[in-house]
């Protein structure tokens, strides 16, 4: 059984208290740590001061780079199919000839 760990995170000056598998807890203080790096880049960057609309900016940025992750992964896949194939077809040629 894994351990639980109760823990708080800080995001956009509210504290939301977690309690969550002990493998997770690098990962998720990592996230609100770079959450919070992006709330202060676009308050600097666009003047924005409500933290609702900044928080909105963040899950947009987020999703985007995720949506794009999964785009660029498919092209790779792609991309790699075809080289399989193509390697696939020379070798049946030598082998057959």
């Amino acid at each position: 059984m894994s351990e639980k760990l109760k823990i708080k995170l800080s995001i956009a000056n509210r504290v939301y208290p977690l309690t969550i598998e002990a493998n997770q807890e690098e990962g998720l203080r990592k996230a609100a740590k770079n959450i919070e790096a992006m709330i202060k880049q676009f308050e600097q960057s666009y003047s924005v001061r409500d933290k609702q609309d900044v928080l909105a900016m963040c899950a947009l940025q987020f999703a985007s780079q995720v949506e794009q992750k999964t785009i660029d992964k498919a092209n790779v896949n792609e991309h790699v199919e075809e080289k399989l194939k193509a390697l696939n077809d020379l070798l049946h040629s030598h082998l057959v000839s």
